[in-house]
């Protein structure tokens, strides 16, 4: 029976799937259309735009075609279609290639939904391929980096709860997760989310109001308004958006009438369910010289953070930006720069040059040899100023214990606990194994460093002022 076969699905569905995917993707939904013929089962979705259809195609698509298929009895091919906006609607069966979605024929632009590649959107017009460009107008007014997209940020567990946040944004501004609040070092990506839910949206609404800008550019625009006693175009400029992206807001420390301005376009942004995304080095409870009344708004909606890449994403974001730059780079040789580049995936991009150009230049293949000597001044500075010792003085400053204390059989919280996270920055941080770091702290056994190792890692990933902390400790000992 295919009456109830969507219903039954869905029941299913909610079943396997976790409760927040499940209620965010698939509950939404329209009811599917179910029709049996000769040709075969076909079960026709509605979504209400290109991200969502873009996004239940690839993440969900195959499973709701696998699960509809066994509750059927038989195959059943999912058709995912954009619903109408002038009464046309183009339907594209799932995995159809782009090229095979039929063009209009009455002069209308028939959209062709993307697979899951990095290909930019096209579309027809009377048949003809297109590659729409934004008008230098459309960039200037929006600010947005168009090369910044959700399909060129390499995901891993440090930026997986944040970008996830940043998808369902793309897919329900103003609904869920308003403001939004991501923290993290500098150079890991925050920019870039940013960017991404800024183009996800105009690439599904052109018409709508966007704006990306640094912290700095605010604190600019409310200066020369205070300036000109025109702080009625500073409102109609900032309070009539859809999408406000502003980074770094801990520049506005101390302003007090930057803050003001900010907090009155903040509450009417909310008020219109217009959505805020925000980053910061800092969670917002450790913004300093910030009016409390901001910090609180700040807090209200989904605070996230942005964790230094691990190792094996570090890897896999030198070997896709190699990809990029036409020029692949050996696996061995991108695990060779990711355990010696941990800070940052500016940082990363930065050796990557190096690399890529020291090849081109010498005409050689990239190999780990090359890639020492192309690094050897970054890899010298490395291994002269990070070091155990180091680690252990840069720590016992910062938690005002004694240098001793590190090496002492000492078990205070005050100080096991510092010596704890001078041991995983010890091996985060340098190639030490974990017996050599051991004797480095008074001859501990090496089961004692991984029990630090490990308990310090799990909670950075749930602390955030010890985040913050580490964050710190890392920068000052990077220089």
């Amino acid at each position: 029976m295919t009456e109830d076969l969507w219903q039954r699905g869905c029941e299913r569905l909610a079943a396997e799937l976790p409760e927040q995917q499940f209620n965010t993707w698939i509950r939404p939904l329209q009811a599917a259309a179910v029709s049996d013929s000769a040709s075969g089962v076909v079960a026709s979705l509605m979504v209400p735009n290109r991200f969502k259809l873009d996004w239940i195609r690839n993440q969900y698509g195959g499973r709701i075609e696998a699960v509809l298929s066994e509750l059927a009895g038989k195959p059943v091919r999912l058709e995912i279609n954009l619903a109408p906006r002038d009464g046309a609607v183009r339907a594209a069966p799932l995995g159809t290639p782009a090229s095979h979605v039929p063009a209009a024929n009455d002069g209308s632009i028939a959209l062709r939904p993307r697979i899951a590649t990095s290909e930019p959107l096209l579309v027809q017009v009377n048949g003809a391929s297109h590659s729409p460009a934004p008008s230098a107008a459309a960039v200037s007014r929006h600010r947005l980096n168009l090369g910044l997209t959700f399909s060129n940020l390499v995901p891993g567990r440090a930026n997986q709860m944040a970008r996830t946040a940043a998808l369902h944004v793309a897919g329900a501004p103003g609904q869920m997760y308003n403001p939004l609040f991501i923290y993290g070092g500098v150079g890991l990506g925050k920019t870039h989310l940013m960017n991404a839910v800024g183009n996800a949206l105009l690439a599904d609404r052109p018409d709508a109001r966007v704006l990306y800008l640094h912290a700095e550019q605010f604190i600019t625009d409310v200066v020369k308004n205070y300036q000109r006693k025109t702080f009625d175009e500073l409102k109609a400029k900032y309070h009539s958006l859809d999408l406000l992206l502003i980074d770094d807001v801990q520049f506005f420390a101390g302003k007090e009438r930057t803050q003001e301005e900010f907090f009155n376009a903040f509450e009417a942004l909310l008020a219109k369910k217009a959505h805020i995304i925000m980053t910061s080095d800092t969670y917002p409870k450790g913004l300093v010289d910030i009016d409390e009344r901001l910090t609180s708004r700040f807090d209200a909606g989904l605070t996230v953070a942005i964790e230094p890449p691990e190792l094996e994403m570090r890897v896999a974001i030198l070997m896709k930006k190699a990809e990029a730059e036409g020029t692949p780079m050996p696996e061995d040789v991108a695990f060779f720069v990711a355990k010696n580049v941990r800070a940052n995936v500016r940082e990363l991009e930065g050796a990557l040059r190096k690399i890529l150009a020291y090849s081109r230049f010498s005409q050689k293949d990239i190999s780990i040899a090359l890639a020492r000597d192309a690094l050897k001044d970054l890899l010298s500075i490395q291994n002269r100023q990070i070091g155990v010792e180091n680690i252990q003085k840069t720590v016992a400053d910062f938690y005002k214990i004694k240098i001793a204390d590190m090496y002492s059989k000492k078990r205070p919280a005050s100080i096991a606990r510092p010596r704890q996270i001078a041991m995983y920055l010890a091996k985060e941080m340098t190639q030490k194994s974990l017996p050599e770091i051991g004797e480095l702290f008074g001859g501990r056994d090496h089961t004692t460093v991984l029990h630090a190792v490990r308990k310090i890692s799990a909670e950075r990933q749930k602390n955030p002022e010890l985040n913050q902390q580490l964050h710190v400790l890392e920068q000052t000992l990077k220089g």
